[in-house]
This record gives C-alpha cells, structure tokens and sequence, in this order.
C-alpha cells in the first residue's frame, strides 16, 4: 500500500503527526476534530495501526495508557511526494 492508497482520515494523520512532537492519539483526535468541525470522533487507532505498519508512523509508549506516535523518514518522504503530485495539479 502506497500514501496514494490511504483513507483520507489516515492522511490527515499523518499530516497532523508531522506537526507534532510524539503526539499522544488523544492529541492527534482534538487537532482533527478542530481542524474539521464535522469530522466523526471515532476511535483513530485502527488508522493510527495502518500508518505503523505501513512505517510512516513510530509507535511509542508514554505510560501504561498513553502511546505516542512520531512520522519517520519514510512517512516524511510519502508525504512529500505526495505534496509534489498534488502541486501538478493546482
């Protein structure tokens, strides 16, 4: 699976990641719901999962409830080549 494969609410994670330093979920969910004020507020961590496997993202623990995330250089590039094809077309 390729970034040009994602959901959309997992590229809008992964931009939101990319913002962030190691960002807990419940921080990535509060920065999606007031960028779109109609977003669902479902459960991010099946997305959050796609982008781990995937290795876009770094999964990390903060406490024994609290995980964080963090874009690797992989996810930086997708996001970037991303970017780059979205320009050809604006």
């Amino acid at each position: 699976m390729t970034l040009f494969e994602l959901s959309n609410s997992q590229r809008d994670l992964l931009t939101v990641i990319v913002d962030h330093d190691q960002p807990s979920g419940q921080q990535l969910k509060t920065d999606l719901e007031d960028a779109h004020t109609k977003r669902s507020t479902t459960d991010e961590s099946p997305n959050l999962d796609v982008l781990v496997d995937m290795c876009y993202v770094e999964k990390g623990q903060i406490n024994r409830r609290t995980n964080y995330y963090k874009i690797t250089d992989e996810g930086r590039t997708a996001l970037s080549e991303r970017r780059e094809w979205e320009d050809q077309w604006l």
